[in-house]
Formats: C-alpha cells, structure tokens, sequence
C-alpha cells in the first residue's frame, strides 16, 4: 500500500487488522489475466476493531449492517490488470465506505414559519389574477 489510509481526522485504517485475499480476475489483461492473481479481497473486521471510537464504531455497525458478514467488511477490486492497483483501489473504496458510515447524521431540519405579510401579498395577487380572468367571460356583454 502507498500509505496510510484516513478515514476521518486521525482515525486511519490500521494495516494490522486488514486481510488480503488474492484470486484470479476476470477483468483485462489477456494471455495475462490466466496466470496471475491480480483481483483483490480486502476484510475488515468492523465487530472487533479497536480503532474506531465506540461511537463511530456503532454507528458503521447499524450503517453497513447489510454488507457485513459476521461483523466484517468486505470490499473486492478487479478492474486494474495490477494486483498493487487493484490493492490501492479495494483500501481506497474500504476508507470512504467507512468514512461515509462513521459520518455524523445531519441536522435536524427545523421547520420555518412563511411571514405574514408574504402570505397575504399572495392572497392579494391571486384574487387579483382571478379578477381578470373572470373580467374575460363574455356574460356582461349583452
């Protein structure tokens, strides 16, 4: 990997709780693609990690719950030729799922009042409006 992988603010991805698994892809690569394992299985288990805070860990858990399998996240990368670019993609795509899932909700949406005089002001042009249309009715005419 070319690095440490941020999930949010110090958090980072620790590379002693990931585990790689390599198979052979059915991506592109030609005569290449039958001999080597380039398709990447990154897991993480999310149920017994120490690095997330209890919080966040919590809220990845209830978020992710129909990805997870026994309490670990799984992520698969097959679409490089390279088993190093096809690594760097599955940490990648690991961290911003988990990133997404530790997120704070959003606030709350509070509610606001439309002001009077804005309400009236459309009452006002919408009697208006049905004045002259009911000004173009030929009845009056004679």
């Amino acid at each position: 990997m070319s690095g440490p992988y941020v999930i949010r603010g110090a958090v980072v991805l620790p590379e002693a709780e990931l585990v790689w698994r390599f198979s052979r892809s059915s991506g592109p690569g030609g005569q290449h693609v039958n001999t080597s394992d380039s398709q990447v299985e990154l897991r993480f288990d999310l149920g017994k990690t120490q690095v997330l805070p209890p919080v966040w860990k919590e809220r990845a858990l209830e978020r992710l719950a129909g990805r997870l399998v026994d309490g670990v996240l799984s992520v698969r990368a097959s679409e490089h030729r390279s088993q190093w670019r096809n690594r760097e993609t599955a940490a990648v795509r690991l961290a911003s799922l988990l990133a997404e899932a530790t997120a704070p909700p959003p606030k709350p949406r509070r509610k606001s009042r439309i002001p009077r005089g804005i309400n009236e002001r459309r009452l006002r042009e919408k009697k208006q409006r049905g004045e002259t249309k009911r000004g173009r009715s030929g009845r009056d005419w004679g």
